[in-house]
């Protein structure tokens, strides 16, 4: 007799504060930097590091937890792994370019945003709402594209466009922290 493993909205659902979490540091993240728009690149560097830094920890967390309880866990470790990795690479190096802040930045929203959308595909036959993660995993695409495509813009302009990107997909993370939070656990 085969054994069933859990879906992906009973992860989710086991973890829904971690999604809440998440997305109010994307808000909290997105009102700073709105407020402070002269704020030095140095600043920015590690305040965007610490952000996707702790982002994906809680990305790492939530997949670890349940790597047994559901087999779509790995979806999850790699957009973590993905928000740690640029984070570290940001650290180590606080007096990067805007040009290469702004490739970091551009690759960790399309790479997150493409995965996001996987994990919406994935849910859409578990729980009603996976459009908001799709939304928010286009959100982070286009977001990627425009950063990228444009790499050579003006370091307040991107930090507009982020600050602006934050504060959406963490609305959009808080709201589906709360729907999934309603999904009755098996």
């Amino acid at each position: 007799m085969p054994v069933e493993i859990p879906s992906m909205s009973i992860m989710l659902h086991r973890s829904w504060w971690v999604l809440l979490l998440r997305g109010a540091a994307a808000i909290i993240f997105g009102v700073l930097t709105w407020m402070q728009p002269v704020a030095s690149a140095a600043a920015l560097v590690l305040v965007f590091g610490a952000y996707v830094f702790v982002d994906g920890l809680l990305g790492i967390y939530t997949a670890i937890k349940s790597r047994k309880q559901s087999r779509h866990w790995w979806l999850v470790l790699l957009w973590g792994l993905t928000g740690v990795i640029v984070g570290v690479l940001t650290a180590i190096n606080p007096a990067v370019t805007a040009l290469v802040l702004t490739i970091y930045i551009g690759v960790w929203a399309l790479i997150t945003g493409v995965l996001q959308i996987v994990a919406a595909l994935r849910l859409r036959k578990e729980i009603d709402g996976e459009w908001i993660l799709v939304l928010g995993g286009l959100l982070s695409v286009l977001f990627g594209i425009f950063v990228l495509a444009q790499p050579g813009a003006g370091l307040m302009a991107m930090l507009w466009v982020l600050a602006t990107y934050a504060v959406i997909f963490g609305v959009l993370m808080v709201i589906l922290a709360f729907k999934i939070k309603k999904v009755t656990a098996i």
